[in-house]
């Protein structure tokens, strides 16, 4: 089942251009050698492709390669760790997502502080979900599994790519607006989770536009509903959570570029104007609606903000659903 992940994922890869690449200098502000680029996550995930396609574009502006890091684990802290203990002289990136920056008081015990620890960069994007359930289950529609979670309180599990990673903080914020209770799984990475929802080992998953639309496409699954505030152009048939059942909800999974916080404020100043640029390239404009993703961009102040109030709201969520590391 993973195979047929991968595949899709590749085929991004592909039309993103992502070949190995070795080019010259063209900053003086970001280090010469060769640049570690950690993805927290399995290989074939959103983190993944996105350290991909950033690391690529990177290395053909400053003539060096971008060595991408599969680094899984406590909801991508793991990876974030490695990169907080690393020399802060800019040669190592992370990828950062809601589990690093936002919720990582549900890991009490981490090895670094993510908030002193780790800076980001820039503010990529955010990436909705889709609410989707084993087509063998009787949801058909939002309100049905609603009704039945309602009368069936901890019966349904939810997977995920890991405690307080977005696909479960999704999860948790839905069922505190809709008043239910689910039980959540969670998993090294998202491929594991959807090997188990096609086999129906879990009941459902909030997972991540960019890798279920192919399962949702192929009725591997079945999605009930998209996460975000409006429908979304790769699945223009099913509903917002807002409009089948839950007035006025959003839960979005969003992505940073980050690195050590010792790190120049010039590095990271020349990191967030390269990456800025390649968010509008012409040429990835599809590639990024492949993946679903909603550009942010912008300065690296305007991410720190960003940042500090998704802390707020997720530290909300965590603290009314009492969630602590497993």
């Amino acid at each position: 089942m993973f195979k047929i992940q991968r595949r899709a994922i590749c085929a991004l890869l592909l039309f993103a251009g992502l070949a190995p690449v070795h080019f010259a200098s063209a900053s003086n502000a970001v280090p010469e050698g060769p640049v570690r680029f950690v993805a927290p996550f399995v290989p074939g995930g959103t983190a993944d492709v996105l350290a991909r396609t950033i690391g690529q574009r990177l290395g053909s502006k400053y003539h060096r390669t971008f060595v991408v890091e599969n680094k899984p684990g406590m909801g991508g802290n793991l990876g974030a760790a490695a990169v907080a203990q690393s020399k802060p002289d800019g040669s190592t990136l992370l990828l950062g997502t809601i589990g690093i920056h936002s919720t990582h008081s549900i890991y009490p015990k981490l090895q670094y502080n993510p908030d002193k620890d780790i800076q980001p960069i820039v503010i990529l994007g955010g990436v909705p979900c889709v609410v989707a359930v084993n087509p063998s289950r009787p949801f058909h529609n939002l309100k049905e599994l609603i009704a039945y979670a309602k009368a069936n309180p901890g019966k349904l599990t939810f997977g995920s790519a890991g405690t307080g990673s977005s696909t479960h903080m999704v999860g948790e914020l839905f069922q505190q607006a809709a008043g239910i209770k689910l039980t959540h799984v969670p998993y090294k990475g998202s491929a594991q989770a959807m090997n188990d929802l096609m086999g129906g080992q879990i009941d459902m998953m909030f997972e991540l536009l960019t890798t279920a639309t192919p399962f949702v496409t192929s009725g591997k699954i079945r999605g009930l509903a998209v996460t975000s505030k409006n429908r979304f152009t790769l699945l223009p048939n099913l509903p917002t959570v807002s409009e089948a059942a839950v007035p006025g909800f959003e839960g979005l999974g969003w992505f940073t570029v980050a690195t050590a916080s010792g790190v120049s404020k010039e590095i990271v100043a020349q990191y967030n104007k390269d990456i800025n640029e390649i968010l509008r390239e012409p040429d990835l404009q599809k590639t990024w609606e492949g993946l679903a993703l909603q550009i942010i961009g912008g300065s690296a102040e305007d991410a720190r903000r960003y940042v500090a109030s998704e802390t707020v709201k997720w530290k909300k969520v965590i603290q009314t659903a009492n969630i602590k590391s497993e």
